[in-house]
């Protein structure tokens, strides 16, 4: 493993078009009146500052944490349309679930998805059986205009080549359809890195202490800087709530007296190293309505998810020993056990789901946008899913211009008016990127791995260049961070310089992917935190 000695030297000058510094976005954020400030760094909040930059607001974003530091990175990975609505006859949501699905993975951020073929075994004495399911993803692929093939029923042998670790025995049949994976982090980073090239202002690590009101009104919010201990504020005509599970937290302070607007749900994965090359993803039916999946992601297994409700602090939330339990038992249901020893577990994570406030089983809660305003004005909205988070950015957008008075003002681009299809930083064939990283190294020296080169494109698109040109001109960047994982050091120099990482989880869990696969040891935390110091 690199030493790193020759590193001070790199990140004393920060490479050209690197980012404003935290002192510099903090005067600006406190010296500037704002049209729309966005509290709240999860994808709901980014997507709709993304918008509204889009439609000429002056725009400011901010976070406690890091972007997508709580839910929004801890997902299933998955666009998809949800096989599971069909059954509740939900026939226009899966359509419309399709439709986002299709833009994001083929117009919006090819670079960032791909597309993922699942099976759903078949078992005797399942909940389902064979034609009910082979109709099921039959109806789903015409959904989607059979853009990902025609769903169909496939024989136990043939879905046993594709997947050496499914169960066979008493498998009666398999049902395949078609939908697209991501890594959430990287995406929800390269949607603020549009916001930004839109025009909004964001910081993260800086966390909202109160709330500034003019006659009654919300106008600003008051903040501290978790790296600096600084104080500063944000004046600005409207405020967004985007906060996710601590929604309710932020609408008390602008009313002590409101009441509970949702309820949350935890979902537990856990990450498992490969015991074989699986071609497929397998969606187990554990009953009449909850799926459990199995997805190979990052060169990795990812098993899941959990769904209980959950009351406590969501800064606490974590996965249980009775969340692993509960998902390697039903993870054994269609998966051999080798596939499933606790030793093969590199790293667990957990998410919560924010759902409408009420009764009854949170497993059959629609994942629909809760939308409050407070009596200040202030504008709260939480839930959605990861594969809808373009349309909900439009529909708060649409919100926010049909406010009485109008808040924001009249003088910028209605949210109709937008391109309906913009694309993401990078946007790129990751095959022809991968292509040119190989053909184009520099002449002296190694030339770059094919895992890293295939990791970058597939991470960054056309970004990778960037992260390339650093890493040949300086030798030690093109290190390799761990000698198991693709990334290379100039990754972590780039993160620091361009993607906004301050700590050492800001870069190893969400703008590369050691964490996950149990790398982020005691030594490599320390020189990625030495390095992000620079």
């Amino acid at each position: 493993m690199t030493t790193l000695q020759s590193v001070p030297a790199l990140g004393t000058h920060p490479a050209a078009g690197s980012l404003p510094s935290r002192a510099e976005t903090r005067e600006q954020l406190s010296k500037a009146t704002y049209d729309l400030l966005v509290i709240g760094g999860g994808i709901l909040g980014i997507s709709t500052a993304w918008h509204a930059a889009q439609s000429g607001l002056r725009v400011a974003l901010v976070d406690a944490g890091d972007f997508a530091g709580a839910t929004s990175s801890a997902s299933s990975k998955l666009l998809h349309g949800g096989l599971r609505y069909l059954q509740t006859g939900a026939v226009k949501l899966v359509a419309e679930n399709h439709f986002e699905r299709r833009a994001v993975s083929r117009q919006v951020a090819p670079h960032l998805a791909n597309p993922l073929t699942f099976y759903l075994p078949v078992y005797k004495g399942g909940p389902h059986g064979a034609a009910k399911l082979g109709a099921g993803v039959f109806a789903y692929s015409a959904l989607s205009a059979f853009g990902d093939g025609v769903g169909h029923l496939l024989s136990p042998a043939k879905a046993a080549q594709d997947v050496p670790e499914l169960r066979t025995d008493n498998l009666k049949a398999v049902a395949v359809y078609g939908d697209d994976q991501m890594n959430d982090a990287r995406m929800a980073l390269m949607t603020v890195r549009a916001a930004v090239d839109a025009g909004a202002t964001v910081l993260n690590h800086a966390e909202v202490t109160g709330l500034r009101f003019t006659r009654g009104r919300v106008t600003g919010a008051e903040l501290k800087d978790r790296t600096s201990g600084d104080e500063f504020g944000v004046t600005a005509r409207l405020v967004l709530n985007a906060t996710g599970p601590w929604v309710d937290h932020l609408r008390k302070m602008e009313d002590p007296n409101a009441a509970p607007s949702i309820r949350l749900s935890k979902g537990a994965h856990l990450v498992l190293k490969r015991t074989s090359p699986w071609k497929a993803a397998l969606a187990t039916p554990i009953d009449k309505y909850r799926i459990t999946f199995a997805l190979p992601w990052e060169d990795m297994l990812l098993l899941g998810t959990t769904d209980e409700e959950y009351e406590g602090d969501p800064g606490q939330v974590e996965v249980t020993e009775k969340d692993t339990a509960q998902i390697l038992d039903e993870a054994a249901f269609s998966i051999r056990d080798q596939q499933l020893s606790r030793d093969l577990i590199t790293y667990s994570f957990a998410g919560l789901r924010v759902l409408p406030g009420g009764p009854g089983d949170t497993s059959k809660a629609k994942r629909e946008t809760v939308v409050t305003e407070g009596r200040g004005g202030m504008l709260s909205v939480a839930g959605g899913k990861w594969t809808t988070f373009r349309h909900i950015g439009r529909t708060v957008m649409r919100k926010l211009e049909s406010l009485p008075g109008h808040p924001l003002g009249e003088d910028y681009e209605s949210v109709s008016t937008l391109p309906k299809r913009l694309p993401l930083p990078g946007i790129a064939n990751p095959n022809a990127v991968a292509h040119r990283l190989l053909v184009d190294g520099p002449a002296p020296g190694p030339r770059m791995a094919a895992d890293t080169a295939k990791h970058l494109a597939t991470h960054y698109g056309s970004l990778a260049f960037d992260i390339a040109r650093m890493a040949n001109e300086n030798p030690e960047l093109a290190e390799r961070v761990h000698p198991d994982a693709p990334e290379i050091w100039a990754q972590v120099a780039y993160a620091r310089d361009h993607e906004w990482a301050e700590t050492a989880d800001d870069v190893l869990r969400r703008r590369t992917t050691l964490t996950i696969r149990g790398l982020a040891t005691d030594e490599v935390r320390d020189k990625v935190e030495k390095l992000l110091r620079r």
